[in-house]
C-alpha cells in the first residue's frame, strides 16, 4: 500500500523509462527526499529522466509555441501519468563552460551590481555602468580585448633551423610535409622549398613566419587558385590556438604558447580611465580581486544613501555564496576553472536567494567534491530551501548526505536490466533497520587498513604552487596515499607539483573527457568489437565482418543504424521514433540472421559487461577486458551503451580498467569512488589493495571517508580553502590522524570510526 503524506505528495503511476520496471511512487512534498541504490539501478531514470523531464515538459508547453522553439527540448517520459508535479529546479554536477570572459562575478549577476555601484558613487564619474565592462568595447582594454591576458608563441619551437621546408621545417602538429597546411608554403612559390630555413635571408624568414595574410600576385604552382598566403605564426594564432582544434592539439599548443598578463592592463581586462574611479580608494578591478569574505567588509564601509539597494542585494547574493562554503573564491576568477562541485553549490546558492516557492528542486550527488567539513554547509543550505516551502530530491551515495532525509527510497535490486525497481520507501531511521540493501551496508562497522610500509618517498620541497604557501611534504610510494582536504585548499595544486617531479611514467585517471562522441561505447572503447566481429564472421562461414558493422554494411537500411528515426516538428520537440524495420536493433534483417551461440549480433550488444564476460569465457581476449570492467564496478553497463551518458567517476573507472595488470606503475585518481554505492566503493578498495600488492602506487584525492580510513598513508591539505588553505595540516597514518585537531580530515575521521 502506497503511504500518505501530511502535506501531500507527488504521484509517479507505471513509470518505464530506460529500465524502470512499471514504477509506482508516491514522494513525499516540502520534505527532502534521498534516492539511494547501486549505480545504473534506476536512480537518475526515475528522478531526472521522468519526473525532472515531465516538470521541464509542462513548463514549456506554457509558452507560446514561437517562444517554444527556442527553448531546450525535453522528450516525452515514458510514464503514465504523473500528479501534484511542481515545477522542477534541476542543479547537476557540470562546470559552467569554457567562456574566458566569464567570472564568478558575471555567472552570478555580482559584476553587473558592482558596475552600478561604481558608477553611481565611484569617484571622478567617468560614465554609466557599460564604461565598467570588460566584455563591452566602453570598457575593455583595447591590447587584450578584455581577457586580462596575451599569448605569446616562441616560434623557436616551432621551426627546426636546419631543416629546409621539405625537409619538415615547421615542426608544429598538422604543418608537416605533403599536409594540406604545409603545401600553402611549399606551393607558394616564396622559397626554396629545399633551402635550410637557416640559409634564409631576413625578408624571407620575415615572410615566411609573420606575413599578414594576403592574396599572391604569382603563386607557385599548385597553390589553391582562391586561397590567400599567411605566415605561419599569425596562421597559427587564427586557425589553431582558441579554435575548436586547440581541443586536438592542446599538448602541442601548451609547448609553444606562454601566457601571460596584459601588459597594458595588467590582468584587469579594462582600460586605464575605468581604473582611476575609485570607491573608498578601490577601483573596480581591486574590488574583483579579492575573496567573497574581503569583499563584503569592503561593502559594510559603503554608507552613501545613494548605494544603498544595491549594496543590500550585493550583500545578500555574496552572504549566500560565503554560506555555502565559497567564501575563499574571488569575484575574477574564472568559471571554467571552477570544479563540478563548486558549480553545483553556486547554483544552490542563488536559490537560497530566491522568493519562489512550492518547487521542486532535483540534485545530482550534491556530496561530489566536497569534504565532510563542506557537506555540512550543503545540508543546511538545501535545509534552508525546503523551511521556505520546497521540496527536494536528491540522487546520493554518501552516508553524510543520506543521513539527513526525511524519506529515503532505494532503487533496485541490481543495476542496468536487473534494477528499476523500488525496493525499499521509509525514513532513515526505518533504513537503517531495515534488510534492503544500502541500510545492511550502512551498518557495517568502520576499520583502519592494513597500513603497509612505504618502499620509497619522492620529496617535495618549498612548493607554491597555486595557493600552496611553502609547503614541504613526502609523498610515500608503493602504497595507497590519499590527499585530502575542504574543496579549494590545494590538493590538485599539490598532485600537478608532484607529476611535474616524477622521474618514472604514471599513468593519470583525472576526471577529464576520454574524447567521446554519441558512437562511443564500452565496447568500442576498450577496442573489442572487432574481436567480436570476428568471432561472428568464424562462426558463420566468414561472411564479411563489415555485415556485423551498424556503421558498415550490417546498418538497418531506414535509420542507417541509428536504431531511431527523428521527424522534425518545427517549434515542437522532434519526434524520435524507434525504427520500425529494425526495431532499434540498428542492425539489417540480412545480418541479425546469423547468430554466435545462439544470440544475433544486437543481442549480444545488448548484453551487460558482467553477462557477456560469461558469454564470451571462451575467447581469453574479450573475458579478460570484460573481467576488469567488471572488476572496477561497470559490470552493469551494457556493451553498447554510449559512453556520453556516463559520469565523470564511471569514465575513471572505464580508464582504470584499461590500465590494470600493469606492475611498478604510480596510479593517480581524481575521486574515483564518485557516484558509487558503498557496496562499489568497497569492491573498489579491494581493487586498489590488489594494486598495492603488485607492486603499484596509489595517489588518490579523495573525500570518501571509508577509502580514507583504509589508506596507508593521508597528506591532509588545508584548513580552508583558497588563500585560506594551501597547508599540510597532516601527513602519516590515517589512525593518528583522530588526536590532531586542526586537520579537518582528522577530525571527520575520529566521528567516522566513534560510529562503530
Amino acid at each position: 500500500m502506497q503511504p500518505t503524506f501530511k502535506h501531500g505528495f507527488i504521484e509517479i503511476k507505471d513509470a518505464t523509462q530506460n529500465n524502470l520496471q512499471h514504477v509506482n511512487l508516491r514522494v513525499p512534498k516540502y520534505e527532502t527526499t534521498v534516492f539511494v541504490g547501486l549505480s545504473g539501478s534506476g536512480k537518475s531514470s526515475l528522478v531526472f529522466d521522468t519526473i525532472a523531464a515531465a516538470s521541464r515538459r509542462e513548463l514549456n508547453e506554457t509558452f507560446p509555441s514561437f517562444t517554444q522553439q527556442y527553448l531546450p527540448k525535453f522528450g516525452q517520459p515514458h510514464v503514465a501519468d504523473i500528479a501534484h508535479l511542481p515545477v522542477a529546479i534541476v542543479i547537476e554536477q557540470q562546470r559552467l563552460g569554457k567562456n574566458a570572459r566569464s567570472t564568478l562575478a558575471t555567472y552570478t549577476g555580482i559584476y553587473s551590481l558592482l558596475r552600478l555601484l561604481f558608477s553611481r558613487i565611484g569617484q571622478p564619474f567617468i560614465g554609466y555602468s557599460d564604461t565598467f565592462s570588460f566584455n563591452l568595447p566602453q570598457g575593455m582594454c583595447p591590447s587584450c580585448q578584455g581577457l586580462g591576458y596575451v599569448d605569446d608563441i616562441d616560434e623557436e619551437k616551432l621551426i627546426d633551423p636546419n631543416k629546409s621546408l621539405n625537409q619538415g621545417a615547421i615542426t608544429f602538429v598538422s604543418f608537416g610535409p605533403d599536409t594540406w597546411r604545409w603545401r600553402r608554403y611549399a606551393t607558394s612559390g616564396l622559397f626554396d622549398d629545399d633551402k635550410p630555413i637557416k640559409d634564409y635571408t631576413a625578408e624571407e624568414y620575415e615572410l615566411l613566419m609573420h606575413a599578414p595574410q594576403q592574396k599572391l600576385a604569382h603563386p607557385g604552382e599548385g597553390f589553391p587558385r582562391t586561397a590567400l598566403y599567411e605566415g605561419v605564426v599569425p596562421r597559427i594564432r587564427r586557425s589553431v590556438i582558441g579554435k575548436k582544434e586547440a581541443e586536438h592539439h592542446r599538448e602541442a599548443i601548451a609547448a609553444i604558447v606562454t601566457r601571460k598578463p596584459c601588459p597594458t592592463c595588467h590582468g584587469s581586462r579594462l582600460k586605464p580611465a575605468v581604473l582611476t574611479n575609485r570607491i573608498h580608494g578601490k577601483n573596480i578591478a581591486e574590488v574583483a580581486a579579492m575573496d567573497l569574505r574581503h569583499v563584503l567588509t569592503f561593502l559594510a564601509q559603503i554608507t552613501d544613501t545613494l548605494a544603498t539597494d544595491v549594496v543590500r542585494e550585493l550583500s545578500t547574493k555574496i552572504q549566500s555564496l560565503i554560506d555555502i562554503g565559497l567564501g575563499y573564491l574571488t569575484l575574477d576568477r574564472g568559471t571554467s576553472s571552477l570544479s563540478g562541485g563548486e558549480a553545483q553549490r553556486i547554483k544552490i546558492a542563488k536559490y537560497l536567494t530566491s522568493a519562489l516557492v512550492d518547487m521542486v528542486y532535483i540534485l545530482d550527488e550534491p556530496s561530489v567534491g566536497l569534504h565532510p567539513h563542506d557537506i555540512q554547509l550543503v545540508k543546511q543550505a538545501l535545509t534552508r530551501l525546503k523551511t521556505k516551502g520546497n521540496t527536494i530530491l536528491i540522487v546520493e551515495h554518501n552516508p553524510a548526505m543520506i543521513d539527513f532525509a526525511d524519506y529515503v527510497v532505494e532503487m533496485g535490486p541490481e543495476a542496468g536490466q536487473g534494477g528499476g525497481t523500488v525496493t525499499f520507501t521509509g525514513t532513515y531511521s526505518e533504513l537503517m533497520e531495515s534488510e534492503s540493501l544500502t541500510g545492511s551496508w550502512l551498518r557495517q562497522p568502520h576499520h583502519w587498513g592494513t597500513e603497509r610500509q612505504p618502499t620509497g618517498q619522492l620529496a617535495l620541497r618549498q612548493v607554491t604552487q597555486n595557493n600552496l604557501k611553502n609547503v614541504d611534504v613526502d609523498v610515500p610510494l608503493g602504497v595507497m596515499t590519499v590527499i585530502s582536504g575542504v574543496a579549494g585548499s590545494g590538493k590538485s595544486s599539490l598532485v600537478t607539483i608532484l607529476k611535474s617531479q616524477l622521474k618514472e611514467a604514471y599513468i593519470d585517471l583525472a576526471q577529464a573527457p576520454v574524447g567521446l562522441n554519441s558512437r562511443s561505447t564500452p565496447a568500442t572503447y576498450l577496442g573489442i568489437l572487432d574481436e567480436i566481429r570476428k568471432l561472428f564472421s568464424t562462426a558463420n562461414n566468414h561472411v564479411g565482418t563489415s555485415l556485423f558493422s551498424y556503421n558498415g554494411k550490417g546498418a538497418c537500411p531506414r535509420c542507417k543504424g541509428k536504431g531511431v528515426t527523428i521527424t522534425n516538428m518545427a517549434f515542437m520537440d522532434p519526434v524520435v521514433q524507434t525504427c520500425e524495420l529494425c526495431h532499434g536493433k540498428r542492425y539489417s534483417e540480412t545480418a541479425l540472421q546469423y547468430q554466435y551461440h545462439g544470440k544475433n549480433i544486437a543481442e549480444v550488444l545488448q548484453l551487460s559487461v558482467k553477462a557477456a564476460a560469461s558469454f564470451f569465457e571462451t575467447s581469453d581476449k574479450l573475458a579478460h577486458q570484460l573481467a576488469n570492467l567488471d572488476r572496477v564496478g561497470l559490470g552493469y553497463l551494457t556493451l553498447a551503451q554510449p559512453l556520453t551518458t556516463l559520469s565523470g567517476g564511471e569514465l575513471q573507472r572505464l580508464k582504470l580498467a584499461v590500465e590494470l595488470g600493469k606492475r611498478g606503475t604510480i596510479y593517480l585518481l581524481d575521486e574515483p569512488t564518485a557516484g558509487l554505492h558503498l557496496k562499489d566503493t568497497a569492491r573498489l578498495l579491494t581493487l586498489f589493495n590488489d594494486l598495492v600488492a603488485a607492486g603499484n602506487s596509489l595517489i588518490i584525492i579523495e573525500h570518501n571517508l571509508d577509502v580514507i580510513g583504509q589508506a596507508d598513508w593521508l597528506i591532509d591539505v588545508g584548513p580552508d580553502a583558497g588563500r585560506y588553505g594551501g597547508q599540510i595540516q597532516y601527513s602519516g597514518v590515517p589512525r593518528k590522524s583522530i588526536d590532531v585537531a586542526k586537520s579537518r580530515t582528522g577530525v571527520a575521521l575520529k566521528a567516522w570510526i566513534d560510529e562503530n
